[in-house]
């Protein structure tokens, strides 16, 4: 084990020091009516910013309550669920017209698509040898680092780095919404071949693939896909386009973009925000809990028997015993959230074509179960769903993505948000972006070194 790596007995009392001296009185947050997390105690969002990029609808007014209600998510005013009703009755793929909406404020006409479409095209490209050089040497166990490193490596190529005008940012951000399922897919590449000795296979993109095509034929050795896979796949980055200014790594977007620094830094941040497990990694989770399921339940149509686990799940007796059902509940949504209800409607005809039928029943099984598990033991009535990940993890296994990737495809979705953020931040350039924090410390005295004891 290497120096930067080897945890030492000094540094193992350094931390309990740490410890020590860190930790502060849970009571001291109700004292001084500290919002934690910035939610109040309902959990809701502590109001921030504004914005006009997207709606999350979860609660509704009765009778100056609000009460929870069916989840709506909303892209610049309109539906997600009409837009996906939209693009897949005109049979074609909406991830490009969803961005163009997220960045400009309005739906596309045909030809201004077409136009945007081309020059997410001429973006689709990295310096010469970047690839060698950058992603290939020194590759990360982690696509997040790899993607994180990537992007500000760029930064070195880029010679107006640190304009800030909106047209250079909006470059930028073209750019790197074109150029993320290069940096994510090649990386994943060279983590396969310098780790698992893998082949190493680096395609090209393909003009005129929209980019959830391009990223199974850039993934795939034989570059081949179904138009299900391809159509599914983007349904899933359409989902995970946006999700308000209030999530984790948007917020992050919004508060380094106030500084006053570089799209690439910006970026790199949020990238950092969504790889933490308790955002973006949560769909690992989720299938990480089913595999261990399925080894453990002998019947998977036995409705006591995943009854049995679920309780187990809840009462740390099962998987990682951390006391959760992955995939259930969100910050936001309780009645639904309307990310699993669109994708559900799509994941089992997949799942048909994957012969995976008979695990589409035990995910629909356990989001049935689930709710009045979660009720009945954890006493919370005010109702709880099935959440985006809770589908996305079985959608990528079945369309053979590793598992490495599935934050990464995340990240290749929800660069169009955070760059719609970033530029509605620089647009309305406010103050920076300075919450408070309270002191609790006891004011103490300086001691001179020689005078000091142990304590």
């Amino acid at each position: 084990m290497s120096k930067y790596s080897e945890i030492t007995t000094e540094l193992k009392d350094l931390a309990e020091l740490c410890k020590k001296n860190t930790t502060i009185n849970p009571e001291l947050y109700a004292k001084y009516d500290v919002k934690r997390g910035l939610r109040d105690i309902s959990g809701k969002g502590v109001l921030t910013g504004l914005t006009e990029i997207c709606e999350i609808l979860s609660y509704t007014l009765v009778d100056n309550d609000y009460v929870p209600c069916e989840g709506k998510l909303y892209y610049r005013g309109i539906d997600v669920e009409d837009i996906i009703q939209g693009f897949i009755n005109d049979k074609r793929f909406g991830f490009e017209e969803v961005s163009y909406l997220l960045l400009f404020g309005e739906l596309p006409t045909k030809e201004k698509l077409d136009e945007f479409t081309k020059l997410l095209e001429k973006y689709r490209e990295l310096p010469p040898s970047f690839v060698r050089d950058i992603i290939m040497k020194a590759p990360s166990k982690d696509m997040m680092n790899t993607l994180a490193r990537s992007v500000l490596t760029l930064y070195s190529y880029d010679e107006k780095a640190d304009d800030i005008s909106m047209e250079n940012v909006l470059r930028q951000s073209l750019l790197l919404i074109s150029v993320f399922p290069l940096l994510s897919v090649y990386g994943y590449q060279a983590y396969g071949h310098y780790y698992y000795g893998q082949s190493l296979v680096i395609h090209p993109p393909k003009e005129g693939l929209s980019t959830a095509e391009n990223i199974l034929y850039m993934l795939r050795p034989n570059k081949k896909y179904t138009e299900l896979e391809a159509k599914i796949l983007d349904i899933a980055l359409v989902l995970h386009a946006e999700h308000g200014g209030g999530n984790n790594s948007t917020f992050t977007t919004h508060v380094v973009t106030s500084s006053g620094t570089d799209t690439y830094s910006a970026i790199a941040a949020s990238l950092g925000s969504l790889k933490g497990p308790k955002h973006g990694g949560a769909n690992i989770k989720v299938m990480q809990m089913f595999d261990d399921m399925k080894k453990n339940i002998k019947d998977w149509e036995d409705e006591e028997e995943v009854s049995n686990y679920l309780s187990d799940l809840l009462n740390k007796k099962a998987f990682d015993r951390a006391g959760l059902i992955y995939g259930m509940g969100h910050a936001v949504y309780s009645i639904s959230d309307p990310r699993a209800n669109v994708f559900k409607q799509y994941v089992k005809s997949l799942s048909v074509e994957k012969g995976l039928d008979k695990e589409f029943s035990l995910y629909e099984k356990v989001e049935r179960l689930a709710p009045e598990i979660i009720a009945r033991e954890r006493k919370i009535y005010k109702g709880v769903s099935a959440n985006v990940d809770f589908y996305s993890g079985f959608v990528y296994h079945m369309l053979d993505l590793p598992m490495e990737l599935y934050t990464p495809i995340f990240a290749i979705a929800r660069i169009t948000g955070w760059c719609a953020h970033r530029l509605e931040e620089i647009n309305n350039a406010g103050k920076i972006i300075r919450p408070a924090y309270k002191s609790v410390a006891k004011i103490k005295k300086y001691v001179d070194l020689d005078d000091r004891n142990d304590s």
